[in-house]
């Protein structure tokens, strides 16, 4: 049967990559099908091709790559391309932030998390956007176009891993890094209808910026476009690192055999009402699951009452922090008179109430506990990603005045901090669309270190309703 193509923007064809998944394509590689180089220069090709338009490339590596003798042989994605996030250190390359306020210098070394991500024998193609620090919703630099959803390029592909998730979706790379501090992996992923798990806190290294906060609330991770390929990550990166105060995920290649309670939630704690396409989303996925055996029951959001406003000082502290200290902590180039009007007004947010901070970290820090509390009785919770559909290009643009822009972001971004600041895992996967035809994300969470249920739970929603991808209809 011949493919259905969808609209949009994308690199796919009949080339050495073709539409395969990364765990496909590492098989390839590793049976002798396909070459490292060819791989490659196919997907410098496509990123080539595609560049112009999705803009989610910050610097390429792509000369350096094609001159390498030994390419990767070792690793469960040896030979597969990708890119890293634009915050994280990648020997060679600048790391800028997202900002102009960061001059581009190369690093002298890998970082640490990075460390780890490479060795699953990756070829990176260089890094990919992120708005200023991380700290909008969606990838719109003042200094450069916005990265933009390839299912509609009048559309955001989400933040702050938003270039990352717009070539991934677009098919320039099958898999790319990712991290998360307040909902970076699963927002774009739910914008450009991928699967992005944010881990346990601790189930992966550490990055630096992650060891430096008083509540840790960055995880690491990937975008793809199935869940084999999130699962096949995570059993990787057990190889290298694994946190004996976790249990271990090992290899998850299918639906579990137990049959769950799963509690739901469908409205944020701030107030904010999830709209009418993302609601009906989510009624969905819970009636697929009790269709599919599981026990699906509205509870209480595990958290205190306070935890919005908490979390909205945390991250206006960490704006603040970014502003008082970027020159020890960033690069000693840092200009703190050039970051964007968002970062201004978070950090001006926060020295109006920064009293109230040691009262914020000892609720966040406690937060851990409400939510092993309020998950008793449930092995998983469904949720939105986000609390409305995908904005167009504009809607979050940090030229926006900062009030109306942080009322925006908080009606938005309502339903993923809470994993952050909990460090509970949380993925998101691709499960309705819209009236446009954008993709629109759910949400499952797990207790602590409960990884391998939410990759069960996912891989039978991906078997029992495939969700379309833009290259393919699957």
């Amino acid at each position: 049967m011949t493919p259905t193509r969808h609209s949009g923007i994308h690199a796919f064809t009949d080339d050495a990559l073709g539409s395969h998944d990364a765990t496909a394509l590492a098989e390839l590689i590793r049976k002798g099908e396909l070459s490292v180089r060819e791989v490659t220069r196919a997907a410098i090709t496509r990123a080539q091709k595609m560049e112009p338009a999705l803009c989610g490339i910050a610097t390429d590596n792509f000369r350096e790559i094609l001159t390498l003798d030994r390419p990767p042989v070792n690793g469960v994605f040896a030979g597969v391309p990708t890119l890293v996030k634009d915050n994280s250190h990648v020997q060679g390359l600048p790391t800028c932030h997202g900002s102009l306020a960061v001059s581009p210098r190369p690093q002298r070394e890998n970082g640490l998390f990075v460390k780890q991500y490479l060795a699953q024998g990756f070829v990176c193609l260089g890094k990919s956007t992120l708005p200023e620090f991380g700290f909008n919703a969606s990838t719109e630099p003042v200094h450069a176009r916005p990265t933009v959803n390839p299912w509609n390029p009048a559309y955001s592909a989400g933040a702050s891993s938003g270039g990352s998730a717009a070539l991934v979706a677009a098919g320039v790379v099958p898999i790319a890094h990712a991290n998360d501090g307040g909902g970076s992996i699963r927002i774009p992923a739910a914008c450009c209808g991928l699967v992005g798990l944010k881990p346990s806190r601790g189930r992966l290294v550490d990055s630096e910026a992650a060891r430096s906060l008083p509540v840790n609330v960055i995880g690491e991770g990937v975008v793809t476009r199935t869940v084999r390929d999130t699962a096949t990550f995570f059993a990787g990166s057990e190889r290298s690192y694994s946190n004996h105060r976790l249990p271990e995920i090992g290899e998850v290649k299918g639906p579990g055999d137990a049959r769950l309670t799963i509690g739901v939630v469908f409205d944020s704690l701030n107030g904010h009402q999830t709209d009418a396409e993302t609601r009906s989303t989510v009624e969905n996925t819970a009636r697929l699951l009790e269709s599919l055996g599981h026990r699906v029951m509205p509870m209480p959001i595990p958290v205190r009452d306070s935890f919005p406003d908490d979390f909205a000082l945390y991250w206006g502290m960490l704006a603040f922090a970014v502003k008082s200290t970027g020159r020890k902590t960033l690069d000693p180039s840092f200009d703190r008179r050039r970051v964007d009007a968002l970062t201004h007004g978070l950090a001006r947010m926060f020295r109006k109430k920064f009293y109230r901070l040691p009262a914020v970290l000892w609720r966040l820090r406690r937060s851990y506990h409400d939510y092993s509390q309020g998950m008793k009785g449930y092995d998983a919770v469904l949720t939105p990603v986000l609390g409305h559909t995908t904005p167009e290009i504009g809607y979050l643009s940090p030229e926006v005045p900062f009030d109306t822009l942080f009322e925006r972001l908080t009606s938005y971004a309502c339903f993923t901090p809470l994993a952050n600041a909990t460090g509970a895992p949380a993925i998101s996967l691709p499960m309705g669309r819209d009236q446009r035809s954008m993709p629109i994300g759910v949400q499952l969470m797990a207790n602590h270190g409960q990884e391998r249920v939410l990759l069960e739970l996912a891989h039978e929603l991906e078997a029992a309703a495939p969700w379309p991808l833009l290259g393919i209809e699957r």
